[in-house]
């Protein structure tokens, strides 16, 4: 058994950190998932089992094992995706087609999606094997935004935009929503705008709804919760027929980036998906 070799750089910045921290930063699972491997008993620290994500470790004498595994560090790698309609934010499903099915194994070692994106909604997802960053970005308290462009059936008035703005119940017993942000952009009948979103990426769609009103827009939250954009213009009467994220943060989709290709993140675009945090 060898201890992993790493660079005098490296020893000087992750020594003596918790090890839940160390593992998420190993690739080993985000940060929630790394505790729960923990105080189930699955990692050693030099032979020793330790149950406490808190623990501090000497990365440079101690070794870490995950499962009866010694922990390798790998390095950090940030990718911007182009999730297309159609497909699941998961690494593997019997049934759907998942965003991996895009992404080239060979260079997706330790990779996971942050956050998820649905089915039937496109757009920015970001993938890395960096737990901390993850958890950096994906906290509540860091308030990321993230905006998405939608179409959606019915209107929405000047009352219906405060409700948005304030915060809204999207469930029964639920806590409002954090205050989010709303721009209108079209306003019109449906077979007006048809030609502007191609039909394999609309949702229950049907010549019947051809003179059913339709709104377009942009909204953005700070929150992550289950189908919330969703839910909220769906508490103001809309029903959602097409959805876009396009940023995180002060971070843009790439326009010249195509569906179900991806590319590394720039150091620049790093620093833009905190600039709202």
């Amino acid at each position: 058994m060898t201890a992993v070799i790493f660079s005098h750089t490296l020893r000087k910045r992750i020594s003596n950190m918790r090890l839940d921290k160390f593992l998420a930063q190993s690739s080993i699972g985000r940060r929630k998932n790394v505790r729960i491997y923990i105080k189930e008993g699955m990692v050693n620290v030099n032979g020793k089992v330790i149950t406490v994500p808190a623990k501090e470790i000497d990365e440079n004498s101690d070794i870490v094992e995950y499962d009866g595994k010694i922990v390798d560090y790998t390095e950090k790698v940030y990718y911007m995706f182009n999730k297309p309609s159609g497909c699941i934010t998961a690494k593997k499903d019997t049934v759907n087609k998942t965003i991996f099915d895009y992404l080239d194994n060979a260079q997706m070692r330790g990779v996971f999606h942050v956050g998820r994106l649905d089915k039937d909604t496109e757009g920015l997802l970001l993938l890395t094997n960096d737990g901390e960053f993850e958890h950096k970005l994906m906290h509540p308290q860091k308030h990321i935004e993230k905006t998405y462009c939608f179409w959606a059936l019915g209107s929405l008035d000047d009352e219906d935009k405060k409700r948005l703005e304030h915060g809204i119940s999207i469930g029964k017993d639920a806590v409002l929503t954090k205050p989010a942000k709303i721009e209108i952009h079209k306003y019109g009948i449906y077979k007006d705008f048809r030609h502007e979103i191609s039909i394999e990426n609309l949702n229950n769609i049907n010549s019947y709804l051809n003179n059913q009103t339709v709104i377009s827009g942009y909204l953005t939250i700070t929150e992550g919760r289950k189908h919330q954009v969703k839910r909220m213009l769906k508490a103001v009467g809309c029903h959602v027929i097409y959805l876009k994220r396009i940023s995180i943060g002060g971070l843009l989709l790439d326009k010249s980036l195509k569906e179900g290709h991806y590319r590394p993140l720039t150091d620049l675009e790093m620093k833009l998906l905190f600039r709202n945090g």
